[in-house]
């Protein structure tokens, strides 16, 4: 892996770990969106997550997809 210049450091310090590697949230590291939020972020807020603990039908988060259990 190469090298980060100086500005390029400056720019993700709040992403970097350690090891000086570009590190994201555990919620958003599988996540296809360019929201991507810093390891370091303890609240997270997200339009594109939803909790499977989440209570609320009409939220505007993605819709869930269909389950095996009936209504």
């Amino acid at each position: 892996m190469p090298r980060m210049s100086k500005s390029r450091k400056l720019e993700w310090s709040f992403f970097l770990n350690d090891r000086g590697r570009i590190t994201f949230n555990a919620l958003c590291r599988k996540c296809v969106y360019d929201c991507k939020q810093s390891f370091r972020a303890v609240v997270i807020e997200c339009p594109h997550y939803r909790s499977k603990r989440a209570k609320t039908e009409h939220d505007v988060s993605l819709p869930r997809g269909p389950t095996d259990k009936p209504p």
